[in-house]
Protein backbone atom coordinates (compact mmCIF):
# COMPACT_ATOMS: atom_id res chain seq x y z
CA UNK A 1 0.00 0.00 0.00
CA UNK A 2 1.37 3.41 -1.04
CA UNK A 3 0.95 6.30 1.74
CA UNK A 4 1.21 9.73 0.92
CA UNK A 5 2.59 11.24 4.02
CA UNK A 6 2.98 15.29 4.67
CA UNK A 7 5.61 16.90 5.98
CA UNK A 8 7.63 19.81 5.97
CA UNK A 9 10.88 21.39 4.34
CA UNK A 10 14.50 21.75 6.20
CA UNK A 11 16.11 24.63 5.47
CA UNK A 12 20.09 22.61 4.98
CA UNK A 13 19.51 20.57 2.46
CA UNK A 14 21.48 22.00 -0.15
CA UNK A 15 23.65 19.19 -1.23
CA UNK A 16 28.01 19.86 -1.32
CA UNK A 17 30.29 18.52 -3.90
CA UNK A 18 29.76 14.76 -2.72
CA UNK A 19 26.22 15.23 -1.90
CA UNK A 20 24.44 15.81 1.24
CA UNK A 21 26.20 15.43 4.48
CA UNK A 22 24.91 16.38 8.21
CA UNK A 23 25.97 14.78 11.30
CA UNK A 24 23.79 11.40 12.33
CA UNK A 25 21.49 13.35 14.73
CA UNK A 26 20.75 15.90 11.65
CA UNK A 27 19.35 12.61 9.79
CA UNK A 28 17.77 11.22 12.78
CA UNK A 29 15.24 14.20 12.61
CA UNK A 30 11.49 13.37 11.94
CA UNK A 31 11.28 12.74 7.85
CA UNK A 32 14.81 14.32 7.24
CA UNK A 33 15.37 11.37 5.17
CA UNK A 34 12.41 10.79 3.78
CA UNK A 35 12.15 14.31 2.54
CA UNK A 36 15.35 14.32 0.03
CA UNK A 37 15.67 11.24 -1.16
CA UNK A 38 11.80 11.89 -2.43
CA UNK A 39 13.09 15.64 -3.55
CA UNK A 40 15.59 13.24 -5.61
CA UNK A 41 12.66 11.55 -7.46
CA UNK A 42 10.98 14.79 -7.47
CA UNK A 43 13.87 16.07 -9.58
CA UNK A 44 14.04 13.31 -11.79
CA UNK A 45 12.09 12.04 -14.68
CA UNK A 46 11.44 8.71 -16.85
CA UNK A 47 12.54 5.94 -13.77
CA UNK A 48 8.73 4.44 -14.07
CA UNK A 49 9.92 0.93 -14.26
CA UNK A 50 14.01 0.95 -13.95
CA UNK A 51 16.27 -0.02 -12.29
CA UNK A 52 17.93 1.87 -8.92
CA UNK A 53 20.97 0.76 -7.05
CA UNK A 54 21.09 0.93 -3.37
CA UNK A 55 24.17 0.42 -1.09
CA UNK A 56 26.92 2.28 1.36
CA UNK A 57 30.00 2.21 3.32
CA UNK A 58 28.58 0.37 6.06
CA UNK A 59 28.36 3.17 8.70
CA UNK A 60 26.01 4.04 11.43
CA UNK A 61 22.02 4.74 10.54
CA UNK A 62 22.85 2.97 6.87
CA UNK A 63 20.77 0.19 7.63
CA UNK A 64 17.63 2.58 8.36
CA UNK A 65 18.45 4.80 5.81
CA UNK A 66 18.84 2.15 3.38
CA UNK A 67 14.88 -0.01 4.36
CA UNK A 68 13.67 3.64 4.03
CA UNK A 69 15.23 4.51 0.95
CA UNK A 70 13.84 1.13 -0.61
CA UNK A 71 10.25 1.84 0.33
CA UNK A 72 10.07 5.57 -1.39
CA UNK A 73 11.23 3.93 -4.58
CA UNK A 74 9.17 1.63 -4.53
CA UNK A 75 6.27 4.27 -3.71
CA UNK A 76 7.45 6.69 -6.71
CA UNK A 77 6.98 3.78 -9.44
CA UNK A 78 10.81 2.18 -9.58
CA UNK A 79 10.96 -1.24 -11.15
CA UNK A 80 13.51 -3.17 -9.51
CA UNK A 81 16.17 -1.99 -7.05
CA UNK A 82 19.41 -3.60 -6.73
CA UNK A 83 20.80 -3.64 -3.12
CA UNK A 84 24.18 -4.86 -1.76
CA UNK A 85 24.12 -7.81 0.85
CA UNK A 86 24.13 -6.56 3.89
CA UNK A 87 22.90 -3.17 2.11
CA UNK A 88 27.03 -2.77 1.33
CA UNK A 89 28.47 -1.31 -1.84
CA UNK A 90 31.74 0.73 -2.04
CA UNK A 91 31.57 3.98 -3.92
CA UNK A 92 33.28 2.59 -7.25
CA UNK A 93 31.45 -0.56 -7.23
CA UNK A 94 28.06 1.19 -6.90
CA UNK A 95 28.86 3.30 -9.68
CA UNK A 96 29.82 -0.25 -11.91
CA UNK A 97 26.77 -1.89 -10.50
CA UNK A 98 24.42 1.20 -12.46
CA UNK A 99 26.78 0.61 -15.34
CA UNK A 100 27.07 -3.15 -15.50
CA UNK A 101 23.18 -3.49 -15.00
CA UNK A 102 22.02 -0.63 -16.54
CA UNK A 103 20.50 1.01 -13.71
CA UNK A 104 18.52 4.16 -14.38
CA UNK A 105 20.96 5.45 -11.43
CA UNK A 106 21.44 4.78 -7.95
CA UNK A 107 21.85 6.17 -3.90
CA UNK A 108 25.01 5.90 -2.53
CA UNK A 109 25.07 6.15 1.17
CA UNK A 110 28.04 7.16 3.03
CA UNK A 111 29.80 10.44 4.17
CA UNK A 112 33.52 8.85 2.51
CA UNK A 113 36.54 9.91 4.88
CA UNK A 114 34.10 11.73 7.64
CA UNK A 115 34.05 9.98 10.76
CA UNK A 116 31.32 7.54 11.82
CA UNK A 117 29.27 6.11 14.86
CA UNK A 118 26.08 7.85 16.58
CA UNK A 119 28.19 11.30 16.67
CA UNK A 120 29.96 10.82 13.23
CA UNK A 121 28.30 11.62 9.56
CA UNK A 122 26.10 10.16 7.39
CA UNK A 123 25.22 11.09 3.91
CA UNK A 124 23.14 10.49 0.52
CA UNK A 125 24.59 11.17 -3.05
CA UNK A 126 22.34 10.16 -5.81
CA UNK A 127 24.53 9.13 -8.73
CA UNK A 128 23.22 8.87 -12.48
CA UNK A 129 22.66 6.41 -15.48
CA UNK A 130 26.67 6.32 -16.75
CA UNK A 131 27.75 5.61 -12.78
CA UNK A 132 28.79 8.81 -12.04
CA UNK A 133 27.91 11.97 -9.41
CA UNK A 134 24.59 13.99 -10.16
CA UNK A 135 25.76 16.90 -12.36
CA UNK A 136 24.95 20.40 -10.83
CA UNK A 137 22.04 21.01 -12.73
CA UNK A 138 20.08 17.62 -10.56
CA UNK A 139 21.79 18.61 -7.53
CA UNK A 140 20.45 22.58 -7.44
CA UNK A 141 16.89 21.44 -8.83
CA UNK A 142 17.23 18.95 -5.98
CA UNK A 143 18.22 21.14 -3.36
CA UNK A 144 15.22 23.44 -4.90
CA UNK A 145 12.60 21.05 -4.36
CA UNK A 146 13.76 19.97 -0.94
CA UNK A 147 12.65 24.11 0.11
CA UNK A 148 9.02 23.71 -0.68
CA UNK A 149 8.47 20.56 -0.27
CA UNK A 150 5.04 19.14 1.29
CA UNK A 151 4.61 15.27 1.08
CA UNK A 152 6.41 12.24 0.22
CA UNK A 153 5.15 8.67 -0.61
CA UNK A 154 6.09 5.35 0.86
CA UNK A 155 5.04 2.05 0.56
CA UNK A 156 3.66 0.30 3.85
CA UNK A 157 5.75 -3.18 4.10
CA UNK A 158 8.08 -5.01 6.09
CA UNK A 159 11.60 -4.46 5.55
CA UNK A 160 13.79 -6.22 3.36
CA UNK A 161 15.95 -9.06 4.93
CA UNK A 162 19.43 -8.13 3.29
CA UNK A 163 21.50 -10.46 4.46
CA UNK A 164 19.86 -12.93 1.88
CA UNK A 165 21.19 -12.92 -1.74
CA UNK A 166 18.23 -13.26 -4.00
CA UNK A 167 14.75 -11.62 -4.70
CA UNK A 168 11.99 -9.94 -2.26
CA UNK A 169 9.19 -8.10 -3.19
CA UNK A 170 8.06 -4.62 -1.48
CA UNK A 171 5.09 -3.33 -2.98
CA UNK A 172 5.42 -4.11 -7.07
CA UNK A 173 8.90 -3.53 -6.76
CA UNK A 174 11.63 -6.11 -7.16
CA UNK A 175 14.00 -5.79 -4.54
CA UNK A 176 17.43 -7.82 -5.80
CA UNK A 177 20.01 -8.33 -2.71
CA UNK A 178 23.31 -8.96 -4.30
CA UNK A 179 26.82 -10.18 -3.68
CA UNK A 180 28.44 -6.78 -3.15
CA UNK A 181 31.81 -7.87 -3.99
CA UNK A 182 31.59 -10.11 -7.38
CA UNK A 183 30.61 -7.81 -10.10
CA UNK A 184 33.36 -5.11 -8.99
CA UNK A 185 35.72 -7.89 -8.76
CA UNK A 186 35.74 -9.87 -12.04
CA UNK A 187 35.92 -5.94 -13.34
CA UNK A 188 39.25 -5.37 -11.68
CA UNK A 189 40.27 -9.02 -13.56
CA UNK A 190 39.78 -7.52 -17.11
CA UNK A 191 41.73 -4.79 -16.19
CA UNK A 192 44.74 -5.80 -14.49
CA UNK A 193 47.57 -8.60 -14.98
CA UNK A 194 46.58 -10.89 -11.81
CA UNK A 195 48.85 -13.45 -12.97
CA UNK A 196 52.28 -10.67 -12.85
CA UNK A 197 50.82 -9.83 -9.66
CA UNK A 198 50.52 -13.63 -7.96
CA UNK A 199 54.02 -14.04 -9.50
CA UNK A 200 55.07 -11.11 -7.53
CA UNK A 201 53.01 -12.33 -4.03
CA UNK A 202 54.83 -15.86 -4.66
CA UNK A 203 58.24 -14.10 -5.26
CA UNK A 204 58.52 -13.02 -1.66
CA UNK A 205 57.04 -9.65 -2.03
CA UNK A 206 55.15 -8.03 1.05
CA UNK A 207 52.14 -6.07 1.14
CA UNK A 208 49.69 -4.58 4.12
CA UNK A 209 46.40 -3.11 3.41
CA UNK A 210 44.61 -1.09 6.03
CA UNK A 211 40.49 -1.08 5.14
CA UNK A 212 40.02 1.31 7.97
CA UNK A 213 37.00 -1.09 9.31
CA UNK A 214 35.66 0.48 6.03
CA UNK A 215 33.98 -0.95 3.10
CA UNK A 216 37.46 -2.04 0.92
CA UNK A 217 37.48 -4.65 3.60
CA UNK A 218 35.81 -7.52 1.89
CA UNK A 219 36.71 -5.87 -1.79
CA UNK A 220 40.75 -6.30 -0.44
CA UNK A 221 40.40 -9.43 0.55
CA UNK A 222 38.70 -11.31 -1.77
CA UNK A 223 40.84 -9.64 -4.55
CA UNK A 224 44.42 -9.26 -2.61
CA UNK A 225 44.19 -12.45 -0.48
CA UNK A 226 41.69 -14.37 -2.37
CA UNK A 227 42.33 -13.81 -6.13
CA UNK A 228 45.77 -12.35 -6.35
CA UNK A 229 47.38 -15.29 -3.57
CA UNK A 230 48.28 -12.73 -1.25
CA UNK A 231 49.07 -13.86 2.40
CA UNK A 232 46.64 -14.01 4.96
CA UNK A 233 46.68 -10.88 7.05
CA UNK A 234 47.62 -8.89 4.50
CA UNK A 235 44.76 -7.17 4.58
CA UNK A 236 44.22 -5.46 8.34
CA UNK A 237 41.24 -3.63 9.57
CA UNK A 238 39.36 -5.79 7.56
CA UNK A 239 35.49 -6.14 8.34
CA UNK A 240 33.14 -3.31 7.81
CA UNK A 241 31.90 -1.77 11.18
CA UNK A 242 29.41 1.33 11.92
CA UNK A 243 32.07 3.51 13.82
CA UNK A 244 34.61 2.35 11.83
CA UNK A 245 36.51 0.55 14.74
CA UNK A 246 36.42 3.98 16.62
CA UNK A 247 38.48 5.02 14.14
CA UNK A 248 38.74 7.76 11.34
CA UNK A 249 38.26 6.42 8.07
CA UNK A 250 40.27 8.93 6.05
CA UNK A 251 43.77 7.63 4.26
CA UNK A 252 46.21 9.89 5.12
CA UNK A 253 49.74 10.10 7.23
CA UNK A 254 47.48 10.87 10.46
CA UNK A 255 45.33 8.66 10.72
CA UNK A 256 47.22 5.97 9.43
CA UNK A 257 50.37 6.96 11.30
CA UNK A 258 51.02 3.20 12.32
CA UNK A 259 51.21 1.99 8.64
CA UNK A 260 53.40 4.85 7.31
CA UNK A 261 55.95 3.95 10.64
CA UNK A 262 55.70 0.49 9.17
CA UNK A 263 56.95 1.26 5.85
CA UNK A 264 59.63 3.71 6.99
CA UNK A 265 61.04 0.93 9.37
CA UNK A 266 63.89 -1.37 8.24
CA UNK A 267 61.85 -4.41 8.35
CA UNK A 268 58.84 -3.56 7.40
CA UNK A 269 56.84 -4.37 4.13
CA UNK A 270 57.58 -3.77 0.74
CA UNK A 271 54.25 -1.86 -0.29
CA UNK A 272 51.70 -0.03 2.18
CA UNK A 273 48.26 1.16 0.99
CA UNK A 274 44.73 2.00 2.36
CA UNK A 275 41.56 3.24 1.83
CA UNK A 276 38.76 4.96 3.12
CA UNK A 277 35.12 4.86 4.26
CA UNK A 278 33.72 4.24 1.09
CA UNK A 279 36.40 3.11 -0.85
CA UNK A 280 37.15 6.22 -3.45
CA UNK A 281 40.45 7.03 -1.86
CA UNK A 282 43.90 5.83 -1.37
CA UNK A 283 46.68 6.02 0.19
CA UNK A 284 50.22 4.59 -1.55
CA UNK A 285 53.66 4.05 0.46
CA UNK A 286 56.38 2.26 -0.45
CA UNK A 287 59.29 1.15 1.41
CA UNK A 288 61.19 4.60 2.59
CA UNK A 289 59.03 6.55 0.37
CA UNK A 290 55.46 8.32 0.92
CA UNK A 291 54.03 8.73 -2.60
CA UNK A 292 51.83 12.26 -2.38
CA UNK A 293 48.48 11.79 -4.56
CA UNK A 294 49.44 14.08 -7.29
CA UNK A 295 52.67 12.43 -7.52
CA UNK A 296 50.72 9.14 -8.00
CA UNK A 297 48.14 10.27 -10.58
CA UNK A 298 51.27 11.50 -12.73
CA UNK A 299 52.75 8.13 -11.99
CA UNK A 300 49.76 5.96 -13.07
CA UNK A 301 49.14 7.99 -15.94
CA UNK A 302 52.71 7.69 -17.25
CA UNK A 303 52.92 4.21 -16.88
CA UNK A 304 49.36 2.78 -17.00
CA UNK A 305 50.19 1.04 -20.69
CA UNK A 306 51.92 -1.65 -18.45
CA UNK A 307 48.46 -3.16 -16.99
CA UNK A 308 45.99 -4.92 -19.70
CA UNK A 309 43.14 -2.92 -19.65
CA UNK A 310 45.09 0.45 -21.03
CA UNK A 311 47.99 -1.29 -23.11
CA UNK A 312 46.71 0.72 -26.05
CA UNK A 313 47.76 4.35 -23.84
CA UNK A 314 45.50 6.47 -22.09
CA UNK A 315 43.70 9.68 -24.34
CA UNK A 316 44.09 12.14 -22.12
CA UNK A 317 44.53 13.24 -17.89
CA UNK A 318 42.21 15.22 -16.07
CA UNK A 319 42.95 16.59 -12.61
CA UNK A 320 41.36 18.99 -10.20
CA UNK A 321 42.02 22.49 -10.14
CA UNK A 322 44.27 22.12 -6.75
CA UNK A 323 46.31 19.18 -7.82
CA UNK A 324 49.72 19.23 -8.63
CA UNK A 325 50.63 20.02 -11.95
CA UNK A 326 52.76 17.07 -12.05
CA UNK A 327 50.12 15.40 -14.68
CA UNK A 328 50.86 18.11 -16.85
CA UNK A 329 54.12 17.40 -17.56
CA UNK A 330 53.51 13.67 -18.36
CA UNK A 331 50.45 14.75 -20.81
CA UNK A 332 52.75 16.88 -21.96
CA UNK A 333 55.64 14.51 -23.00
CA UNK A 334 52.60 11.52 -24.31
CA UNK A 335 51.05 14.35 -26.54
CA UNK A 336 47.90 13.64 -25.15
CA UNK A 337 44.85 15.94 -23.50
CA UNK A 338 45.31 17.76 -20.10
CA UNK A 339 41.73 18.97 -18.26
CA UNK A 340 42.20 21.17 -14.93
CA UNK A 341 38.66 20.67 -13.67
CA UNK A 342 36.89 21.83 -10.29
CA UNK A 343 37.33 19.65 -7.15
CA UNK A 344 34.35 16.89 -7.23
CA UNK A 345 34.38 13.94 -9.43
CA UNK A 346 31.12 15.01 -11.20
CA UNK A 347 33.23 17.59 -13.37
CA UNK A 348 35.57 14.18 -14.62
CA UNK A 349 32.02 12.98 -16.04
CA UNK A 350 31.52 14.55 -19.18
CA UNK A 351 35.58 13.93 -20.14
CA UNK A 352 35.15 10.27 -19.32
CA UNK A 353 31.82 10.04 -21.38
CA UNK A 354 32.91 11.74 -24.46
CA UNK A 355 36.59 9.76 -24.33
CA UNK A 356 38.48 13.02 -23.82
CA UNK A 357 40.49 11.38 -20.80
CA UNK A 358 41.23 7.70 -19.13
CA UNK A 359 43.03 8.67 -16.11
CA UNK A 360 42.03 11.58 -13.41
CA UNK A 361 42.80 12.46 -9.98
CA UNK A 362 42.40 14.62 -7.03
CA UNK A 363 45.02 15.85 -4.38
CA UNK A 364 42.64 14.65 -1.84
CA UNK A 365 43.79 10.49 -2.33
CA UNK A 366 41.33 9.91 -5.37
CA UNK A 367 42.60 8.83 -8.30
CA UNK A 368 40.43 6.84 -11.25
CA UNK A 369 39.57 5.82 -14.76
CA UNK A 370 37.33 5.26 -17.39
CA UNK A 371 36.26 2.14 -16.14
CA UNK A 372 33.56 3.70 -13.75
CA UNK A 373 32.81 7.65 -12.94
CA UNK A 374 33.91 7.67 -9.56
CA UNK A 375 37.29 7.92 -8.14
CA UNK A 376 38.51 4.08 -6.85
CA UNK A 377 40.90 3.52 -3.92
CA UNK A 378 41.56 -0.44 -4.53
CA UNK A 379 41.99 0.49 -8.72
CA UNK A 380 44.69 2.95 -7.82
CA UNK A 381 46.55 0.03 -5.29
CA UNK A 382 45.87 -2.68 -8.21
CA UNK A 383 47.54 -0.72 -10.99
CA UNK A 384 50.66 0.28 -8.54
CA UNK A 385 50.44 -3.72 -8.16
CA UNK A 386 50.46 -4.33 -11.80
CA UNK A 387 53.44 -1.64 -12.30
CA UNK A 388 55.95 -3.30 -9.65
CA UNK A 389 55.41 -6.28 -11.05
CA UNK A 390 56.26 -5.31 -14.58
CA UNK A 391 59.05 -3.14 -13.75
CA UNK A 392 60.16 -5.25 -10.61
CA UNK A 393 61.75 -1.92 -9.01
CA UNK A 394 61.09 -0.56 -5.57
CA UNK A 395 58.40 2.15 -5.42
CA UNK A 396 61.45 4.51 -4.15
CA UNK A 397 62.78 4.07 -7.23
CA UNK A 398 60.16 4.55 -9.30
CA UNK A 399 59.49 7.66 -7.92
CA UNK A 400 63.02 9.07 -8.22
CA UNK A 401 63.02 8.14 -11.63
CA UNK A 402 59.67 9.77 -12.41
CA UNK A 403 61.33 13.05 -11.04
CA UNK A 404 64.52 12.51 -12.58
CA UNK A 405 62.10 12.60 -16.03
CA UNK A 406 59.74 15.34 -15.05
CA UNK A 407 61.14 16.88 -12.00
CA UNK A 408 59.62 17.06 -8.90
CA UNK A 409 56.35 19.02 -7.89
CA UNK A 410 56.92 19.74 -4.45
CA UNK A 411 53.47 20.10 -2.98
CA UNK A 412 51.68 20.01 0.48
CA UNK A 413 47.85 20.91 1.59
CA UNK A 414 47.40 22.54 4.75
CA UNK A 415 43.37 21.98 6.20
CA UNK A 416 42.04 24.53 9.08
CA UNK A 417 39.40 22.40 9.88
CA UNK A 418 35.89 23.39 11.54
CA UNK A 419 36.45 27.10 11.47
CA UNK A 420 33.58 29.13 11.89
CA UNK A 421 32.03 29.46 9.11
CA UNK A 422 31.10 33.10 9.34
CA UNK A 423 35.13 33.97 9.56
CA UNK A 424 36.15 31.50 6.62
CA UNK A 425 33.38 33.21 3.92
CA UNK A 426 34.61 36.72 5.06
CA UNK A 427 38.13 35.47 4.54
CA UNK A 428 37.81 34.19 0.95
CA UNK A 429 35.30 37.65 -0.07
CA UNK A 430 38.54 39.40 1.39
CA UNK A 431 41.28 37.81 -0.34
CA UNK A 432 38.58 37.61 -4.05
CA UNK A 433 38.54 41.28 -3.37
CA UNK A 434 42.26 41.63 -3.29
CA UNK A 435 42.88 39.35 -6.76
CA UNK A 436 43.22 42.62 -9.11
CA UNK A 437 46.01 44.11 -7.15
CA UNK A 438 48.43 40.95 -6.78
CA UNK A 439 49.83 40.85 -10.41
CA UNK A 440 52.90 42.49 -10.56
CA UNK A 441 53.86 42.40 -6.92
CA UNK A 442 56.47 40.45 -5.39
CA UNK A 443 57.40 38.14 -2.63
CA UNK A 444 60.86 36.96 -1.48
CA UNK A 445 62.09 38.41 -4.85
CA UNK A 446 59.29 36.43 -7.15
CA UNK A 447 56.63 37.99 -8.39
CA UNK A 448 53.02 37.34 -9.15
CA UNK A 449 52.26 36.81 -12.52
CA UNK A 450 48.59 35.60 -12.21
CA UNK A 451 45.57 36.09 -9.26
CA UNK A 452 41.81 34.86 -9.94
CA UNK A 453 39.05 32.83 -8.72
CA UNK A 454 39.05 29.69 -10.54
CA UNK A 455 36.04 29.63 -13.59
CA UNK A 456 35.66 26.47 -15.59
CA UNK A 457 33.82 26.22 -18.59
CA UNK A 458 33.11 22.49 -19.15
CA UNK A 459 34.59 21.47 -22.70
CA UNK A 460 31.83 18.93 -23.90
CA UNK A 461 28.57 20.71 -22.72
CA UNK A 462 29.85 23.94 -22.33
CA UNK A 463 28.30 24.21 -18.58
CA UNK A 464 30.01 27.10 -16.15
CA UNK A 465 30.98 26.65 -12.94
CA UNK A 466 32.16 30.05 -10.85
CA UNK A 467 33.90 30.76 -7.63
CA UNK A 468 35.95 26.93 -7.02
CA UNK A 469 38.81 28.63 -5.90
CA UNK A 470 41.81 31.77 -5.88
CA UNK A 471 44.89 30.65 -7.48
CA UNK A 472 48.03 32.88 -6.85
CA UNK A 473 50.60 31.90 -9.66
CA UNK A 474 54.05 33.14 -9.88
CA UNK A 475 56.60 34.02 -12.63
CA UNK A 476 58.67 30.66 -11.23
CA UNK A 477 55.42 28.29 -11.42
CA UNK A 478 54.66 27.71 -7.91
CA UNK A 479 51.37 28.87 -7.24
CA UNK A 480 49.06 28.96 -3.76
CA UNK A 481 45.61 28.24 -3.98
CA UNK A 482 42.75 28.42 -1.52
CA UNK A 483 39.23 27.46 -1.40
CA UNK A 484 36.48 26.58 1.16
CA UNK A 485 36.37 22.95 1.53
CA UNK A 486 32.29 21.33 1.06
CA UNK A 487 32.79 17.46 2.17
CA UNK A 488 33.02 18.69 6.19
CA UNK A 489 29.57 18.95 8.56
CA UNK A 490 30.98 21.30 11.06
CA UNK A 491 31.89 24.90 10.41
CA UNK A 492 33.82 25.42 7.40
CA UNK A 493 37.12 23.63 6.43
CA UNK A 494 39.60 25.88 4.49
CA UNK A 495 41.99 24.57 2.62
CA UNK A 496 45.25 26.14 1.46
CA UNK A 497 47.67 24.07 -1.17
CA UNK A 498 50.91 25.30 -2.18
CA UNK A 499 53.28 24.05 -4.93
CA UNK A 500 56.61 24.86 -6.47
CA UNK A 501 58.58 22.93 -9.37
CA UNK A 502 61.91 21.82 -9.18
CA UNK A 503 63.29 21.28 -12.87
CA UNK A 504 65.13 18.01 -14.15
CA UNK A 505 68.78 18.35 -12.49
CA UNK A 506 67.31 19.87 -9.82
CA UNK A 507 67.11 19.33 -6.36
CA UNK A 508 64.63 16.76 -5.47
CA UNK A 509 65.60 15.12 -2.21
CA UNK A 510 64.34 18.16 0.39
CA UNK A 511 61.45 17.88 2.45
CA UNK A 512 58.94 19.04 1.41
CA UNK A 513 57.42 21.60 3.88
CA UNK A 514 61.41 22.71 3.84
CA UNK A 515 61.23 23.50 0.23
CA UNK A 516 58.24 25.39 0.33
CA UNK A 517 59.07 27.64 3.29
CA UNK A 518 59.10 30.67 2.23
CA UNK A 519 55.72 29.98 0.02
CA UNK A 520 54.06 29.11 3.20
CA UNK A 521 55.33 32.44 4.56
CA UNK A 522 54.15 34.19 1.63
CA UNK A 523 50.65 32.70 1.92
CA UNK A 524 49.72 33.72 5.17
CA UNK A 525 50.70 37.41 4.35
CA UNK A 526 48.57 37.06 1.73
CA UNK A 527 45.79 35.39 3.71
CA UNK A 528 45.89 35.83 7.17
CA UNK A 529 44.61 32.91 7.83
CA UNK A 530 46.29 31.92 10.90
CA UNK A 531 45.75 35.65 12.31
CA UNK A 532 41.71 35.78 11.34
CA UNK A 533 41.01 32.16 12.50
CA UNK A 534 42.55 32.43 15.60
CA UNK A 535 44.87 28.83 14.62
CA UNK A 536 48.69 28.31 15.25
CA UNK A 537 49.25 25.88 13.08
CA UNK A 538 46.85 23.61 10.28
CA UNK A 539 44.89 20.88 11.69
CA UNK A 540 46.02 18.88 9.14
CA UNK A 541 49.54 18.84 6.75
CA UNK A 542 49.14 16.44 3.60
Amino acid sequence: MIKTIETTPYADQKPGTSGLRKRVTVYQQPNYVENYIQAIFDSLEGFEGQTLVIGGDGRYYNDVAIQKAIKIAAANGFGRVLVGQGGLLSTPAASHVIRHHKAFGGLVLSASHNPGGPDGDFGIKYNVSNGGPAPEKITDAVYERTKVITSYKIVEAGDVDLSRLGTQQVGGMTVEVIDPVADYAGLMETLFDFEAIRALFASGFRMKFDALHAITGPYATEILEGRLGAPKGTVVNGVPSPDFGGGHPDPNLVYCKDLYDELMSADGPDFGAASDGDGDRNLIIGKGRFVTPSDSLALLAANAHLAPGYKAGIMGIARSMPTSAAADRVAEKLGIEMHETPTGWKFFGNLLDAGRVTICGEESAGTGSNHVREKDGLWAVLLWLNILAVRKQSINDIVTEHWATYGRNYYTRHDYEEVDAGIAGQLMEDLRASLPSLPGKSFDEVRIVYADDFTYTDPVDGSVSGKQGVRIGFEDGSRIVVRLSGTGTVGATLRLYLESYEAVGGRHDLETQTALGSLIETAETLTHIKKRTGRSEPSVIT
